[in-house]
């Protein structure tokens, strides 16, 4: 009877063992948007977020210009699944990142307008992330636009 409990308390434990601990559930969005000057050298950086990044690789990948960064703030969202949502005024797509190893890495590449948005917004609606161009919205996910959100 002995061996028996002891060979089902070790089985328990390396079972236990062998399963990621899970924290949920979880939101991981911020409430409103950063909004970002970006520095000579094309870095922006949230104190409060405790967060930097060099932004050259966004600028050549939407103007083909990566020192298209000079003057530009920009703007970036969290939401609640963890992924970041970026756009720059006049920009005709929204990026969204996620980490991966402590980099940001794009995940997808949504387009907005073919002229690009003028003073754009992020407002958090979970489970949405909103873009306010004027007085259009668009609601976003990882994944695009959600055209069945009104």
């Amino acid at each position: 009877m002995k061996r028996t409990n002891i060979l089902s308390f070790l089985l328990l434990g390396l079972f236990a063992a062998c399963s990621a601990l899970t924290l949920q559930p979880a939101n991981f969005a911020w409430p409103i948007e950063s909004l970002l000057p970006v520095d000579e050298n094309g870095m922006v950086t949230d104190d409060r977020y405790s967060f930097s990044f060099d932004t050259r690789g966004l600028f050549y990948e939407e103007l083909n210009d990566s020192s298209a960064f000079k003057g530009e703030e920009i703007r970036i969202l969290r939401d609640a699944n963890g992924f970041y949502f970026i756009t720059v005024n006049k920009f005709k797509n929204v990026y969204v990142f996620k980490i991966s190893d402590g980099t940001f890495v794009m995940d997808n590449k949504i387009f907005i307008s073919e002229f690009g948005v003028e003073n754009p917004s992020l407002n958090q609606r979970v489970p949405y992330v909103e873009l306010i161009d004027g007085v259009n919205s668009l609601y976003l996910t990882n994944t695009g636009i959600d055209r069945d959100k009104k």
